[in-house]
């Protein structure tokens, strides 16, 4: 595996160097400061190169050139921010980078109740609580017949939640689930974020999937010329929130749309967290059947609560949750094995330690949540260990 960390720009308060230090061999970067649907102007992007060389890495992977709601949508300006979308391909690929991670999860990126929720450790970390959810969707955000979705005893639950929950805790509880996505200064006021629901209201699960296909349709042709690779991150968490559909969260909506589309360079972001959290996903035998379009790995481990979907759960250790990481990353190396003996040359897959816990030192840094340096620091040694062991030419899988 190809190991990577990813960047938030100037604006990060963990740095490239400390990647480097870090064990990272590449950085994962975006240029979060142009507006969604614009072009990626060239300049800022040999800047980006630049301020990442300073640090002794480089940039060899984009995540994420952000699809605007009216793409995702079909309306309003969407053709010409499809336009943008493949431009900036182009002018990425002019800049020798060739593989882009996107996600086309409406209105909320990941979505989580808590961004420093304390462990028993003392480290802090990611949480979603499900019946906190439902307190801020019932009776923060108040959607309507949002009662519907959730059975009467979340909704009692949530009732009491929210009758206990402090106002300086309801008001945390809003950003969190509000905060937008990753490296975004602001997230959505809860005014904005009803809007955006808004313009969901007659798009189901089976349109917004079609809206992706379109999407892809468009922009895939274009990587195939550039000779680039486009990876889908999964849905997080991988069910329906706020009434919004969800359509990439099993193995069945990544096989429809890799089907759809059929070609080399539309392929996976597969994150072990967002697909970790349905206790009906086998991730392990999900990466050996979509195995050929893996182009991104997003390796990090959660705790799920309860054995069914929805439920509440935790961004655990790397190697501590619901996930068998050795699993995973044996058939990733079986992967890699065979790609290789192919002649692809995209036999090493990129991979990145992802939301790792605050620790030590980082508990006083204030990173981005889930982002922090010894956090992830540790989850890509373990990571690494793991890889090693079963790489031995003696002892590993090889021998």
């Amino acid at each position: 595996m190809r190991h990577t960390w990813r960047w938030f720009g100037p604006i990060d308060k963990v740095t490239v160097t400390d990647a480097l230090q870090a064990g990272a061999e590449g950085i994962v970067s975006s240029l979060h400061h142009i507006p969604t649907g614009v072009a990626w102007p060239r300049e800022e992007i040999r800047k980006r190169q630049d301020e990442i060389r300073q640090g002794g890495l480089e940039w060899e992977l984009v995540e994420s050139i952000p699809v605007s709601e009216s793409i995702k949508t079909m309306s309003g300006d969407w053709k010409e921010h499809v336009k943008a979308w493949a431009e900036t391909l182009r002018r990425l690929g002019d800049a020798g980078i060739s593989t882009v991670c996107y996600n086309f999860m409406p209105v909320l990126d990941w979505t989580r109740t808590d961004l420093r929720w304390k462990t028993p450790s003392g480290a802090k970390t990611m949480r979603f609580d499900l019946v906190d959810f439902i307190a801020f969707d019932l009776h923060i955000l108040q959607r309507p017949d949002a009662k519907a979705d959730y059975s009467d005893e979340l909704v009692e639950a949530a009732a009491r939640r929210f009758a206990e929950m402090p106002e300086e805790q309801r008001l945390v509880l809003s950003r969190s689930v509000g905060a937008g996505l990753p490296g975004q200064v602001d997230g959505y006021t809860l005014s904005e974020l009803r809007t955006e629901l808004q313009r969901y209201s007659a798009i189901d699960a089976d349109r917004l999937r079609n809206h992706l296909i379109d999407f892809l349709s468009e922009v895939v042709p274009v990587a195939e010329e550039l000779g680039m690779r486009l990876c889908a991150h999964g849905d997080d968490p991988p069910w329906p929130l706020l009434g919004l559909p969800r359509i990439l969260s099993t193995e069945a909506d990544y096989t429809h749309v890799l089907k759809a589309v059929d070609s080399p360079a539309n392929g996976v972001t597969f994150c072990t967290g967002s697909l970790g959290a349905r206790s009906d996903n086998d991730l392990p035998a999900m990466i050996s059947r979509l195995a050929s379009r893996i182009h991104f790995l997003h390796l990090r481990n959660v705790r799920r609560e309860a054995a069914i979907q929805p439920s509440s759960f935790f961004e655990d250790e790397h190697l501590q949750g619901n996930t068998d990481m050795v699993a995973v990353i044996a058939a990733i190396l079986s992967e890699e094995k065979r790609r290789k003996a192919e002649g692809r040359l995209d036999h090493t897959i990129f991979m990145r330690p992802d939301h790792g816990q605050e620790i030590l030192d980082d508990l006083a840094r204030g990173a981005q949540p889930g982002y922090p340096a010894i956090g992830r620091l540790k989850g890509l040694a373990e990571l690494r260990g793991i890889e090693r062991a079963l790489s031995h030419p003696q002892y590993g899988l090889n021998s």
